[in-house]
């Protein structure tokens, strides 16, 4: 089965609004996910991306707006006829059935013929590579197994769409990397539309054809990840997703400047955003010792001291404070042809910033 599998809907939300007495948990929010589409609802806790969700898999009835699946509206249908799969945070798999038995349940509930539910339910275990485990009960399922039995069981049925919700939470770290990476793979095989909800960034970069970031229960910012990371429209969205700093910077006569300084922009249109924040990712910067680099046309330089440096296996995280009083971090690539002749705890240093590399988002929001 194909991304552009004839069985997969597009999704269009419009004005959708949940309001729990005076506090609306969603407000307004208006997004169209493509027929084949991943998209990741990334935000804090209590920021919407759940409740929104359950509006979607009909768990919770709108206050106002629409949710239309393809040609159909559905914000009064009841779950069960909106044909679409869920994968819940707990997984929700029944201990007392087998492995076969809870893959099946849907199949059942949809009337399908034991001869048929067998074949699926074989070859489902095969697409999570779990084939043969009919058997086995859930207890003696470890848990990244028992989130592709529940993954199985949601897509067993071949529904329109696939929802989840935390599917990856329960899972240590490593695990849950792995899973990332199949979970996409399964995605582009079967070309589902998935709606995943997380507030892991890296997840959501790492699965997601777009995400939609979350705050106060309002859209911030719909993107692919790329454009996520690199032109985030907020200082919220750019906290949210990866490491940043930020200095705050003055409009002067020509554009932006920070210490006195006027900044090489990447986008000159940068200038004219209200609040404006620089920010400094910290991957983005090179750090060395002052007064070995010149400025130059296609270089922002800020000189400071630093005053720590952290081993973190694969880099190191260096923290250093500005003339000006700010303090931003650095992070190197911890090789041995990089990191020979850095600089330590102490000492004065310039930190270089590529023009290109210069982004500046609006402070508020």
């Amino acid at each position: 089965m194909s991304r552009s599998a004839p069985s997969a809907l597009p999704v269009f939300i419009s004005s959708l609004s949940k309001h729990y007495g005076a506090f609306c948990a969603v407000d307004t929010v208006s997004v169209d996910i493509a027929a084949g589409e991943f998209l990741t609802l990334l935000g804090p806790s209590g920021s919407g991306k759940t409740t929104l969700l359950m509006m979607l898999a009909g768990f919770a009835r709108p206050s106002s707006g629409s949710v239309r699946l393809g040609d159909q509206e559905v914000v009064h249908l009841p779950p069960h006829k909106r044909n679409i799969g869920m994968v819940f945070q707990n997984y929700a798999l029944f201990p007392h059935m087998s492995v076969g038995e809870n893959i099946a349940y849907p199949l059942k509930l949809r009337g399908v013929g034991r001869m048929e539910c067998g074949e699926r339910v074989g070859k489902v275990l095969d697409l999570v590579q779990l084939g043969g485990y009919q058997d086995r009960r859930i207890t003696q399922l470890s848990g990244g197994q028992r989130q592709r039995i529940a993954l199985a069981r949601a897509i067993v049925f071949e529904p329109r769409i696939l929802l989840m919700d935390e599917p990856l939470s329960a899972l240590d770290k490593q695990l849950r990397e792995t899973m990332q990476i199949e979970i996409r793979r399964l995605h582009d095989r079967l070309g589902m539309t998935t709606i995943s909800v997380t507030h892991d960034q890296r997840e959501a970069l790492t699965m997601s054809d777009r995400v939609a970031v979350f705050s106060r229960g309002r859209l911030a910012q719909v993107a692919a990840p790329k454009d996520l990371y690199e032109r985030p429209v907020s200082r919220f969205i750019a906290d949210f997703i990866g490491e940043s700093s930020f200095l705050p910077v003055q409009k002067v006569s020509g554009g932006l400047a920070y210490g006195g300084q006027l900044l090489h922009l990447a986008d000159a249109a940068d200038a004219d955003l209200p609040e404006p924040m620089l920010m400094l990712r910290p991957e983005r910067l090179d750090v060395v010792y002052a007064g070995q680099a010149a400025r130059d046309e296609n270089t922002n330089m800020f000189n400071g001291t630093v005053r720590s440096v952290v081993f973190q296996g694969e880099s190191l995280l260096f923290e250093v404070g500005l003339d000006q009083g700010d303090v931003v971090q650095v992070r190197q690539s911890n090789r041995s042809q990089c990191t020979e002749n850095l600089p330590s705890k102490g000492e004065r240093v310039d930190l270089l910033l590529n023009r290109f590399d210069t982004r500046i988002v609006r402070g508020e929001g």
